[in-house]
């Protein structure tokens, strides 16, 4: 009887932990609430938002096609070469089949950094014809996999036996061998498709600008957190898969099996061979049909973007989340050019693949000392201000900013600014705060959180320590490194952007975090309180720049352009809450506490105790890295 017991408690459990991140998410669909930290009551809001996001649309029917268009090359391709192996002698099927195993057996990472290579190598244009080749390389070994024990077992006596009686090769393949491995067939399709649907590395490595699968569409847009419409789609998959299931799997009952049975008696005795029963519209029309309006929707998706491009093309590299969708369908309406949008995460992402020269991206959004870096290398081309007047919108302060890391402001126009600074929770810490110090106060052990970022984390101890945050002294960096190993026993966690969920749902006291998601996080949570603290900070700018290999520049100009327009800058600013440097912007703000806001544009006495990151070199970088190797490692 226990025993029972404990077996039904351990099969729910099982449950419980298949099942609980899904109920979650198809909670969180219905939540009013942007952040997954506060419920804001039930909505249907999210669902009718996705339908109208096209780019959320994009990324879903791409999704679709090519794991479909993928699947089904890959299942020819791999059933092709399951009959080629199966006829060749024992040592060379052994050899042949060890090799279409390398892909199964290699690592995803390896995989999709070779075929980026490869692609580069070739001067193949990155974009959906690689993601497509990309996904077919890695389904073709799994379709081998499932069609060759099948093939193993077909008889070849009977094979031979068609032939003799006048049947084609191909004829006689139709009639007698496929029917025999079709389970293998079907079998690696599904795996494949499967595969396709999942894959995220790979994709990523090999996919271009302005195609997006949903994997890569949801990682671009951690950085400012997961939309809820993701919620809302990923809930629709989730219910549309189990019905698919419940569907192909209906079976019928004894009774009705029978009485199936006899109506198909009847219809072979009348010449009827096929009837629409039951059984068939669950099991086979109607997963179909789903199936085809989906492809469907997916091809009218392709049609319609199918003659964006040319001359009249821009492709921008940005931040995730970094510009309102609205201002790039202003910009569309109002020029006729095709903005091609592509989402980054880090400099460090950006950087390689703008110098890499695999995509020749007409405008990207480096931070300050990427754009030093950038210059240094030869990566960006001077900007012709005379073809951009609205670039006069620009405070003075932040061009003479901008000098510290592009001299004589030539290849740069500042887009967004801000500070680092501490959050803190007044209802959880006891006393306001002005000082680094607190993060090693052991008050609030397990309730800090960092900033899980190399620059950063050094930033906040070299600047306790006071010293300068672009210190290059191995002296002054090891100082930093004991005192950030000091401090990782009070750490509750090192993150980046899931500080501002944190703290929105009081689950830390104390974080790092950028002004711009603090001002946000303050919205959400009138409890929090932002501080730049009196030992100094980091005060940061990314901006606009031209790549050197460009080839819409024209186009890129009339952007930058659009984008410095007073209007243009102020909604930017209001969608990603990071403090614009646009002045004209700003006066048009009309809430007096954010025009004024100290977050948003801190005085003259906080900027004065700031500094900017600077390129400190190939050497000085990898000693940076090797020292916080040792810090997470301790």
């Amino acid at each position: 009887m226990l025993r029972k017991k404990l077996e039904k408690i351990y099969m729910a459990l099982i449950f419980i932990l298949l099942y609980a991140p899904i109920v979650t998410l198809v909670v969180l669909s219905f939540n009013a609430s942007k952040t997954r930290a506060k419920w804001g009551g039930f909505t249907l809001h999210w669902y009718r938002s996705l339908f109208a996001n096209t780019e959320i649309m994009n990324a879903l029917y791409t999704t679709l096609i090519i794991a479909l268009l993928a699947s089904a090359i890959a299942t020819i391709l791999g059933t092709l070469a399951c009959i080629g192996i199966n006829s060749m002698s024992k040592k060379s099927r052994t050899l042949f089949m060890g090799i279409t195993n390398i892909p199964m057996l290699n690592g995803e990472i390896v995989m999709g950094i070779s075929l980026m290579l490869l692609f580069i190598i070739c001067r193949i244009q990155l974009g959906f014809g690689t993601i497509l080749m990309a996904h077919i390389t890695f389904n073709v070994p799994y379709v081998i996999l499932s069609v060759m024990p099948k093939l193993k077992q077909t008889n070849k006596s009977t094979y031979e036996a068609a032939l003799d009686l006048g049947a084609s090769p191909l004829y006689a393949f139709w009639k007698v061998i496929f029917p025999d491995i079709m389970p293998g067939v079907v079998s690696g399709f599904l795996l494949s498709f499967t595969m396709s649907l999942d894959d995220f590395v790979i994709t990523y490595f090999t996919k271009g600008p302005g195609v997006d699968t949903l994997s890569t569409k949801i990682y671009a847009e951690v950085r400012k957190g997961i939309k809820p419409e993701m919620y809302s789609l990923s809930t629709i998959l989730f219910v549309t898969v189990l019905l698919l299931l419940l569907l192909v799997n209906v079976n019928p009952s004894p009774k009705e099996e029978k009485e199936e049975a006899k109506e198909r008696e009847a219809m072979a005795k009348k010449g009827i061979r096929f009837r629409i029963t039951k059984r068939v519209v669950f099991r086979r029309i109607l997963p179909i049909a789903m199936v085809l309006v989906i492809g469907g929707g997916g091809i009218y998706y392709g049609s319609q973007n199918a003659s964006a491009g040319g001359s009249q093309q821009l492709i921008v590299y940005n931040w995730g989340e970094y510009m309102d969708s609205d201002v790039i369908d202003i910009f569309e309406e109002e020029t006729g050019i095709h903005v091609v949008y592509e989402e980054y995460e880090t400099n460090e992402i950006m950087y390689p693949k703008i110098k890499s020269g695999a995509i020749s991206y007409d405008l990207v959004c480096p931070s300050d000392y990427m754009i030093q870096k950038m210059i240094q290398n030869d990566l960006l081309q001077p900007i012709n201000f005379d073809h951009i007047p609205n670039a006069s919108n620009i405070g003075d302060m932040y061009y003479e900013t901008s000098e510290q890391f592009d001299p004589g402001n030539l290849y740069s126009i500042p887009y967004c600014w801000g500070t680092i600074g501490i959050l803190y929770n007044k209802k959880m810490v006891t006393e306001p705060i002005d000082s680094w110090s607190v993060l090693w106060d052991t008050n609030y052990r397990d309730s800090i959180l960092m900033q899980d970022s190399v620059r950063d984390a050094f930033a906040v101890a070299l600047k306790d320590l006071g010293y300068s945050l672009n210190s290059t002294n191995i002296k002054e960096l090891t100082e930093a490194k004991d005192l950030l190993v000091t401090q990782k026993p009070l750490v509750q966690a090192y993150v980046v952007d899931q500080v501002r969920d944190k703290m929105i749902g009081n689950e830390a006291a104390i974080g790092v975090i950028y002004s711009g998601e603090a001002i946000y996080t303050k919205r959400e949570n009138p409890d929090l309180e932002y501080v730049v603290p009196k030992e100094g900070s980091n005060v940061w700018i990314d901006s606009w720049c031209i790549p050197k290999d460009a080839q819409h520049v024209e186009n890129a100009e009339k952007f930058l352009n659009f984008l410095c327009r007073p209007d243009i800058a102020l909604k930017n600013f209001e969608y990603i809450t990071y403090s614009t440097p646009n002045d004209a912007a700003r006066e048009l703000i009309e809430d007096d506490d954010i025009r004024n806001s100290k977050i948003a544009f801190p005085d003259e006495e906080t900027l004065a105790r700031c500094e900017t990151f600077t390129y400190l070199g190939d050497d000085a970088d990898e000693v940076y890295n090797q020292l916080w190797r040792e810090v997470k490692s301790n």
